[in-house]
């Protein structure tokens, strides 16, 4: 006997894509599950079933060797239009089960005992169960257990879809944030127009380059799905990017960074190091006409990450005491290092400005 559909079906396979946990691959977590539930009900066979439109799908199971079958011959669909709690001791007993032939084939399934998983809303979405070749039944004990098990699977799909929703939400904030980013720049930009104190203008410069910095940060952040850790490559090469279309013709910018997961903060402090020590250079380091090249590399070192800047500019020539040129943005890097609890030597040599941070 085919089952009916659930009197809500359509809300009910809502609720189950909802999840996003269909054709998902095998995870130890639900694995171990329906080991336990095999091993404590001593059946060969249990499963954690989810009642799709026309299949039932597998997302763990032990003794079946299968990830879905039709939902014409599936038990758990019959299942699902019952109490929480179904125990099938002969399967062909069972008006419902009689001429399925999962169950009329020779060693075929002849005993059933499983519970709903039931989300929030009320509405099924499938099963944990466990089934044998031969009829039987469960004890108290272990229906219980049973029972325990299938709320243990909710909780990991429930944690998975809080966990969905809130990556959608941050994704959303970061795109907010970072239009406003965008608008503050141009907000900024338009001040900085009318100002003619070097001072003032060089502050100006440092704000626009940390609002840029922190813009990018949170698009890169659009695109990433691991909670609060963003991808240095990626989002160094849009700073390296952003600093470029402000930069002279005859500088080339060159930005070489390892594959590598930093949080955000570190990476915004990082981002900030690398526009001010670029900015310093295209500022102070080569003169109008001058063909000029500043490398940027960022690299893993065992458990120390190792950011190398240098540039072929003037260098010490023009500074004899080989110390970096005092300005504003010297200062505010070594802050930045400092969020980073990190080591920063910055100067001047013969062959340029170097700045080395370690952290």
């Amino acid at each position: 006997m085919i089952a009916a559909p659930h009197p809500k079906e359509a809300e009910r396979l809502r609720t189950l894509r909802s999840y996003d946990i269909l054709d998902t691959p095998r995870e130890e977590d639900f694995d171990e599950i329906v080991a336990l539930a095999s091993e404590l009900c001593a059946a060969p066979i249990s499963v954690i079933n989810l009642i799709d439109d026309t299949r039932q799908w597998f997302k763990a199971e032990v003794g079946l060797g299968a990830r879905e079958t039709p939902v014409a011959t599936s038990i758990c669909s019959h299942v699902i239009l019952d109490d929480g709690f179904v125990e099938i001791p002969d399967t062909l007993s069972d008006p419902r089960m009689a001429d399925n032939p999962l169950c009329t084939a020779a060693e075929g399934l002849r005993f059933y005992a499983g519970v709903q998983l039931v989300a929030p809303n009320g509405l099924p979405i499938g099963t944990l169960c466990v089934l044998d070749n031969k009829p039987g039944h469960l004890d108290p004990l272990q229906r219980k257990a049973l029972e325990v098990l299938s709320r243990q699977v909710m909780k990991q799909l429930e944690l998975r879809l809080a966990l969905k929703n809130q990556a959608i939400l941050a994704r959303e904030a970061d795109h907010r944030v970072k239009n406003s980013l965008q608008t503050l720049s141009s907000v900024v930009r338009l001040y900085g127009r009318n100002l003619s104190d070097p001072q003032a203008l060089e502050a100006f410069d440092a704000v626009l380059r940390r609002i840029d910095a922190v813009a990018a940060l949170h698009s890169e952040l659009q695109g990433t799905d691991q909670n609060g850790q963003v991808d240095a490559k990626a989002y160094l090469d849009r700073v390296i990017a952003l600093l470029e279309q402000s930069a002279p013709d005859n500088i080339v910018i060159d930005g070489q960074f390892d594959n590598i997961s930093l949080r955000a903060n570190a990476a915004a402090a990082l981002g900030f190091v690398i526009s001010e020590f670029i900015a310093n250079s295209i500022k102070h380091a080569f003169t109008d006409s001058e063909t000029g090249r500043i490398d940027i590399r960022l690299a893993q070192k065992g458990a120390e990450l190792h950011l190398d800047c240098q540039d072929n500019g003037k260098g010490s020539r023009d500074s004899p005491d080989g110390q970096a040129v005092p300005n504003l943005g010297s200062n505010l890097m070594a802050a930045a290092a400092s969020q980073l609890d990190g080591t920063l030597e910055n100067g001047l040599t013969a062959a340029g400005s170097r700045l080395s941070l370690r952290f």
